[in-house]
């Protein structure tokens, strides 16, 4: 049974599932330069089910967030090894942004990182991504780093981070 986490209008977010992830790879496909394996996207899924959503319109996937777990240097502490969460991919059809469809994948991702205690959550984002800089911003991000030449196009990166106090 598909559990509901949020709707936003006619758009439903919930748990990705197996039978999601051939509709998530084309939407990745149609909309990001980055893309990934079959099995890529199958182990995610297995790894954080809760922080691997989609979001639904009438049966039809029109954006999905994908995160991992891992272990590293804290991004906002001086000194420390934290569990953090990490955005790999998040996207939403063309004709389906600025409906707040991806505020609510990142809001509910990080509602599933956070039920696996981790400290803290991050992502890397284009530089010249201006709205999405923008939405990560008012969800609480900041940006830590510009890493220089992230992307296989050579664009730059903002990894911006935000961190849970439990």
């Amino acid at each position: 049974m598909q559990v509901i986490l949020r709707q936003i209008g006619e758009c439903s977010v919930r748990r990705a599932e197996p039978r999601d992830l051939i509709p998530v790879m084309e939407i990745n496909l149609k909309t990001l330069p980055e893309h990934y394996s079959d099995y890529f996207y199958e182990s995610l899924l297995a790894e954080l089910p809760e922080a691997f959503l989609v979001a639904e319109i009438s049966g039809k996937i029109v954006g999905y967030i994908m995160c991992k777990t891992e272990y590293g240097f804290s991004n906002f502490k001086k000194l420390g090894f934290v569990k953090k969460g990490h955005v790999v991919s998040i996207a939403v059809l063309h004709e389906h942004r600025r409906k707040g469809i991806g505020n609510a994948l990142v809001e509910e991702s990080m509602n599933g990182v956070k039920s696996k205690k981790c400290d803290e959550l991050y992502l890397e984002v284009r530089c010249s991504n201006n709205e999405a800089v923008t939405l990560y911003e008012k969800l609480g991000f900041f940006i830590k780093q510009r890493l220089k030449s992230y992307y296989r196009d050579g664009e730059d990166a903002y990894m911006m981070a935000i961190e849970f106090n439990y």
